[in-house]
């Protein structure tokens, strides 16, 4: 059929010829149609020849070109990011994890033009100049700290099947998760054997003395005892507080996708924590506007965000009377709320560092509302896995506000 298909014009011409001599009656019949079939066969044995050594060039190419997409189908099994690059540094595939992590490529274009890491461009050439496979270890820093072992190395046998270019298999395996759960487990020992060691020696040192000199003195063993409960609860805060940030390290790479409506929430908020501002003489002033303001959040997690920020409002500003609450934005223009009490204010030179782990303006006043020096570092957490930030605005005498920004709202 392709050859008849392919001499269709010549075999027309003829087909007509024919029989235009055919019924004018000037020639004998079967020469006519003897000199067609000649001709029809003329006309077809090249277009036969054409179509036979196409085949024959398919069946060549064929394997080589099954193999490739055997080799980019076992790539897509692949959960990592991988890509196969010819020895230019040039992409020949990529994997759907590579797309989603990196956004789709060009074919043929270069590495560089989706992996930016001078460290990795420079292990890659490094590797295809050698011929030889290559491994580092890169981290990430934004938006999250994420770790992957890159690997690159030569796919040798399958570029001799095919023939063709030298080809090279790109890897980035993400390690975060073991690295994260290496630095919660040394950060937890390290934060917990710091913190708790003087409410330990506390406890050891009223437990000595009830032992001791004041074992038969019912009023000391009282007071003692008082202590000891609460040095016991500022140990079990301590605890969860450290389980808490360890958790939140652990998913700081997952940004939440529920849509959370704040007005609601911080009113949420605000309620539960009334008694504890009336037991401490502050109004909680609450501002929000009449529509919806949404982002995309975990709401538990938000709840911590703004208990923390307005219970310590309640707290340390408990000087200025009166805490206020404001939250503004929606309609696709960003989010703020704001938390701002009229105490004494921070000093400047503190204001920088006060979502740094176990970091107190001052110690004793800290311990004596029951504060952990955790409170503001597990805020700062889930705000960077919200993709939101905190801003401190501070004058000492001047009060304090509390700002939550959040910039990426859900389209």
């Amino acid at each position: 059929m392709e050859a008849i298909y392919g001499a269709r014009h010549v075999l027309a011409t003829a087909a007509v010829l024919a029989l235009l001599l055919s019924f004018s009656g000037r020639v004998i019949l079967w020469h006519v149609w003897a000199g067609f079939a000649v001709l029809a066969v003329a006309a077809l044995l090249p277009a036969r020849v054409e179509a036979a050594r196409r085949r024959a060039r398919q069946r060549r190419e064929e394997p080589h070109l099954r193999l490739e997409q055997v080799v980019f189908n076992t790539c897509e099994a692949l959960k990592d990011p991988a890509f196969i690059l010819t020895a230019g540094s040039a992409l020949k595939y990529q994997n759907r994890a590579a797309i989603e992590k990196f956004g789709p490529m060009a074919a043929d274009g270069h590495l560089s033009s989706r992996l930016r890491s001078p460290e990795i461009l420079q292990m890659v050439d490094r590797a295809i100049a050698a011929g030889q496979e290559a491994t580092i270890d890169y981290v990430e820093k934004v938006p999250s700290e994420r770790w992957y072992r890159v690997r690159i190395a030569p796919m040798n046998e399958i570029s001799a099947l095919t023939g063709g270019d030298e080809l090279y298999l790109l890897t980035l395996r993400d390690q975060s998760e073991a690295k994260r759960i290496d630095k919660m487990r040394t950060d937890f020992i390290a934060n917990a054997s710091h913190e708790l060691r003087t409410p330990l020696a506390s406890l050891t040192g009223f437990i000595e003395t009830m032992q001791g000199p004041a074992r038969d003195d019912p009023k000391a063993r009282e007071q003692f005892l008082g202590i000891m409960h609460e040095q016991a609860g500022r140990m079990t805060r301590l605890l969860d507080d450290l389980l808490s940030l360890s958790r939140l390290e652990m998913k700081a790479h997952i940004t939440p996708t529920d849509a959370v409506d704040l007005v609601p929430l911080v009113g949420h908020v605000c309620d539960t924590l009334r008694p504890l501002a009336d037991e401490l003489g502050v109004d909680i002033r609450l501002d929000t506007p009449d529509q919806p303001v949404a982002v995309q959040g975990d709401r538990d997690e938000l709840i911590q965000v703004f208990e923390n920020l307005i219970e310590n409002a309640c707290k340390y500003g408990q000087g200025g009377k009166h805490v206020e609450i404001a939250v503004r934005g929606g309609g696709g223009d960003g989010a703020e709320v704001s938390v701002r009490d009229h105490g004494p204010g921070i000093p400047k030179e503190h204001v920088p560092r006060l979502t740094e782990r176990f970091y107190r303006v001052n110690v004793e006043a800290s311990r004596s509302k029951k504060g952990t020096g955790l409170g503001l570092a597990i805020v700062k957490h889930i705000l960077t896995r919200h993709r939101a930030r905190l801003v401190v605005r501070s004058e000492p005498g001047e009060g304090s506000e509390f700002l939550v920004r959040f910039v990426d709202l859900p389209r």
